[in-house]
């Protein structure tokens, strides 16, 4: 699940287990974009660069401030949620939400099909260790750029390679050999897009999405 290191499974298994009922109790403040460093504004626009102008459009965005607090600052029309996490941003539905939660809490996950979109990559992951949140000499770190992830639906036997030192460029197996194994699918670039500067056709995109 390249970007989804640790810290950002925390942020879905908030999201899974008590985002919905918290957010539902409590409206966006000036007090959380401050603690987070980042207007709600700016924080909604940031989030939907992670998924196609087409899901974009309809999806839900969701925040944690630095307390742990899940806010929703935009209901999802579409089935899909973005957030903003470690430097990452992403775009999933239901299925892969619930699938990350499992991951989180280690349990089996369901085999339902779930699509996450990280169209401007990640900053990394390990390969090997679902848990690790920094790059060691042997955990096998990959950075991978624009790409979508998918889960269930038998994505291991969509024969794509399962090396633990993966190719980013090509599509891959994340977390081979693991009930967590998911199909890592670049749409674009390599990895130097990870870390690249939004294009200027965001602002753009975002005029349209109102």
């Amino acid at each position: 699940m390249c970007g989804l290191t640790r810290s950002l499974a925390v942020a879905v298994w908030l999201f899974v287990n008590v985002g919905f009922a918290s957010a539902q109790q409590s409206a966006p403040t000036k007090t959380t974009a401050q603690k987070t460093g980042m207007s709600d504004a700016a924080y909604i626009a940031k989030a939907l660069r992670a998924a196609p102008l087409g899901v974009a459009k309809g999806a839900g965005v969701a925040r944690i401030d630095k307390n742990g607090n899940m806010q929703t600052l935009r209901d999802s029309k579409n089935g899909f949620t973005c957030m903003v996490m470690v430097g990452n941003i992403m775009c999933a539905d239901a299925n892969s939400m619930t699938f990350f939660g499992a991951t989180m809490k280690k349990q089996t996950p369901p085999d339902k099909l779930g699509i996450t979109y990280m169209l401007r990559g990640d900053q990394g992951a390990s390969n090997t260790d679902p848990s690790a949140t920094k790059k060691t000499a042997d955990n096998h770190w990959v950075v991978t750029g624009p790409h979508l992830m998918i889960v269930g639906a038998g994505v291991k036997d969509l024969g794509l390679p399962d090396s633990a030192d993966a190719d980013p460029t090509k599509p891959y197996l994340m977390w081979p050999g693991t009930p967590y194994a998911h199909a890592m699918i670049p749409v674009g670039g390599g990895p130097a897009h990870a870390t690249a500067a939004p294009p200027a056709s965001d602002k753009q995109e975002m005029k349209e999405m109102k």
